[in-house]
C-alpha cells in the first residue's frame, strides 16, 4: 500500500524507543564493565602499595630491591618525603614529572589515609595510583605513590565494547525489521478501514469490513460496519418515506381533483349521487388534513420546537374515555376490547392532548391489524411508576422488524399498506411524545400471535 503513514509513524515511534532503550542498556553494561576493572586494577594497585609499603619500612630491604621488585611487577614507584622531595623513583614513568604529587594527597598520606586517583602524564600514558604513608616508629615519615599503567584496562574494556557495539548494531537491524512488520501488520488494518470508509462516503453504503479480531481494531471495524449498515438503511428509508409521501399525498388530491372536476361538470345524475361526492371530497380533504398534521407535529417533535401544556391528569377518566371512542371500530371488526385498572388510581404530570393522542394512536393501531380476537388495554400504578399497556392478538410483527416500527412511514409489510391503512407516522408520533414526557415505551411481538406495546412514566408527587 502506497504512503503508508501510519506505519512510518508507528514505526518510527517504535524503533525510537527502542534505540532509546539499546542505547541506555549498552551505556550501563559499558559502565558496569568498567566500573569492574576500576575496582579491581584499585584493590591489585593497594595491595601492591601495602606491599611495597612493608618492604619500605623493612630494615632489610634496600632501594634497589624495591626497585627491582618494581620492574619485575609492572609497576612505578616514587617515594616522597614530608617536603615533596623524592627519595626512590623507578618504573617506565617519567622521572622529572611531578605533577601527581600533590600537597593535600601528601598531607592526606602523612595524616596516615590512603588514597587512589587516575593521572594522565603529558605524553597521555594514564596511571592508576595509589598512595600510602611509610612509618617509622609508627610516625609517617614518607609517602610511597605506586602507579599502575591503565593500558591493559584500557585494551580489555575496550575488547568488551567491540562486540558490545556489534551486538547493539545488530539488535537495531533486527529491531528494524520486526519494526517494520509489526508497523505493517498494525497499519493494515487501519488502512483497509479508511478504503472502506472512503467508500462509505462516496455512496458504496453496502461496502462491509471483515475483520473478527476481539481487539479495538476489530471493535472499530465493526462500528464501521454498523455505521453503513445504519446509513443504508436511512438512505433505503429515506427513499421510501419520499415515496410513501408522494403516494399518500397524490391519492387524496386525485380524489380530490377527479370529484370536483365531476362536480364542476355536473357529471351525475341525481342529488344523492352528488351529496356523495361530496362526502368523498370531504373525507379526502381530512385524510391530507391529518397527513400534515402529523407531518408538522413530527418535525416540531423531532426538532424539539413542541410545546408541552403539563398538568395533573386522571389517567383512569382520560384512558376510558379514548376506550370508548375505540369501541365502535372494535364492535364493526367483531372485535372485543377490555379494559382493567390494577392499584390506586392517582393523578400523574402530563399534557392531557398528548397523552389521549398517544393512547388513541396505539388503540387504533391495534384495532387495524387485528382481524379477530381481542384488545386488551390495562393501567397499573404502583408506588414508583405507571404503566399502560396495549395488547392485542392480531397479525403480529417479525423479530427483526420491530427495531424499526416506530420510523416515519415504516410498514411491516409494504404489500398491506393499502389494505390496513394509515399513514405510516401514529408510532413514530407515539415514541416522541412518550419521550418528550419523560416515559418510555417497550414492544414484544410475534408475527401471528400478537403485539404488545408498554408505555411506561415514572411517578412524581401528585395532589
Amino acid at each position: 500500500m502506497k504512503n503508508n503513514r501510519i506505519a512510518l509513524k508507528l514505526g518510527f515511534i517504535i524503533i525510537m524507543v527502542f534505540l532509546i532503550v539499546l542505547v541506555f542498556l549498552g551505556l550501563s553494561i559499558d559502565r558496569l564493565f568498567t566500573s569492574f576493572y576500576f575496582e579491581r586494577m584499585r584493590t591489585e594497585n593497594e595491595e601492591l602499595g601495602s606491599h611495597f609499603a612493608v618492604m619500605a619500612q623493612s630494615d632489610s630491604t634496600s632501594g634497589e630491591m624495591m626497585k627491582t621488585f618494581a620492574e619485575f611487577s609492572n609497576v612505578s614507584i616514587l617515594n616522597v618525603n614530608a617536603n615533596s622531595e623524592v627519595i626512590l623513583h623507578s618504573g617506565t614513568h617519567d622521572s622529572s614529572d611531578r605533577n601527581m604529587i600533590r600537597s593535600s594527597d601528601l598531607d592526606r598520606i602523612l595524616a596516615g589515609e590512603t588514597v587512589n586517583f587516575l593521572y594522565s602524564e603529558p605524553s597521555g600514558v594514564r596511571y592508576f595510583v595509589s598512595g600510602q604513608p611509610i612509618y617509622e616508629k609508627d610516625i609517617a615519615t614518607s609517602a610511597l605513590y605506586v602507579m599502575s599503567s591503565t593500558k591493559k584496562m584500557e585494551q580489555s574494556l575496550q575488547a568488551v565494547r567491540k562486540p558490545l557495539i556489534l551486538s547493539g548494531i545488530g539488535a537495531f537491524l533486527l529491531a528494524l525489521g520486526i519494526t517494520w512488520i509489526i508497523a505493517q501488520y498494525l497499519s493494515r488494518p487501519l488502512l483497509v478501514m479508511q478504503q472502506a470508509t472512503r467508500k462509505i462516503a462516496a455512496g458504496e453504503l453496502e461496502t462491509r469490513l471483515d475483520m473478527k479480531s476481539n481487539d479495538e481494531l476489530g471493535s472499530l471495524a465493526q462500528a464501521i460496519n454498523d455505521l453503513a449498515a445504519d446509513l443504508q438503511r436511512y438512505r433505503d428509508t429515506r427513499q421510501e418515506f419520499f415515496a410513501n409521501i408522494s403516494h399518500e399525498l397524490r391519492t387524496p388530491i386525485t380524489y380530490l381533483e377527479g370529484y370536483s372536476q365531476v362536480l364542476r361538470q355536473e357529471l351525475y345524475d341525481t342529488a344523492e349521487e352528488k351529496n356523495k361526492y361530496l362526502e368523498i371530497i370531504h373525507d379526502e380533504a381530512l385524510r391530507l388534513q391529518h397527513l400534515v398534521e402529523d407531518l408538522f407535529d413530527l418535525a416540531k417533535m423531532e426538532e424539539g420546537k413542541i410545546d408541552l401544556e403539563l398538568d395533573w391528569v386522571n389517567m383512569s377518566e382520560l384512558t376510558q374515555q379514548v376506550v370508548r371512542k375505540a369501541e365502535l371500530k372494535s364492535i364493526e371488526k367483531g372485535l372485543s376490547l377490555k379494559y382493567t385498572e390494577n392499584g390506586t388510581m392517582k393523578k400523574i404530570r402530563a399534557d392531557k392532548k398528548r397523552m389521549e393522542q398517544i393512547i388513541l394512536n396505539l388503540l387504533e393501531n391495534a384495532v387495524r391489524y387485528t382481524e379477530k380476537g381481542e384488545i386488551n388495554v390495562s393501567l397499573t400504578y404502583t408506588s414508583s411508576a405507571f404503566l399502560f399497556v396495549v395488547e392485542d392478538s392480531g397479525i403480529g410483527i417479525p423479530e427483526d422488524e420491530i427495531p424499526y416500527i416506530f420510523e416515519r412511514f415504516y410498514r411491516v409489510e409494504k404489500s398491506r399498506s393499502r389494505q390496513f391503512g394509515g399513514t405510516g407516522l401514529g408510532l413514530s408520533i407515539v415514541k416522541k411524545l412518550v419521550e418528550l414526557q419523560g416515559g418510555k415505551i417497550k414492544v414484544t411481538s410475534q408475527a401471528g400471535q400478537g403485539t404488545r406495546f408498554e408505555i411506561e412514566f415514572i411517578r412524581q408527587s401528585s395532589r
